[in-house]
């Protein structure tokens, strides 16, 4: 956030970094991010059945986290506690841009893993 020199008010700064590839509808939705972890913007999301909590999608994680449910909106840091991370389910996303757990080692599994969602994955 930058301050824009009135009281009380801010401007949101976003650096272009190729993420969106499109004008298709976007949609986003919040959940707390797991203690103990820092996802960057663009990264692959999943979410922990027992907890509801997001982490990095892992294809092998076995807990409910491997499948992806959205994109990180944002830098989250959860370092210190759980916080509030807001990510996209739904847009237009350039593979190059996307940041993807090892597990998604092929182009196949890349092109799968939003198969049932809103988000489109443009290679």
């Amino acid at each position: 956030m930058s301050d824009v020199g009135i009281a009380g008010s801010s401007v949101e700064q976003l650096d272009p970094d190729n993420l969106i590839a499109n004008s298709s509808e976007i949609k986003t939705d919040n959940s707390l991010l797991t203690p103990g972890g820092i996802l960057l913007r663009g990264r692959v999301v999943g979410r922990v059945t027992a907890t509801g909590n997001l982490v990095e999608c892992d294809l092998a994680a076995g807990d409910g986290s491997e499948t992806p449910i959205g994109i990180v909106v944002h830098d989250c840091d959860a370092s210190a506690a759980a916080t509030n991370c807001l990510f996209y389910t739904a847009g237009g996303f350039s593979d190059v841009a996307v940041l993807w757990h090892a597990s998604f080692a092929t182009q196949a599994l890349k092109r799968m893993a939003f198969d049932r969602s809103g988000i489109k994955i443009y290679f």
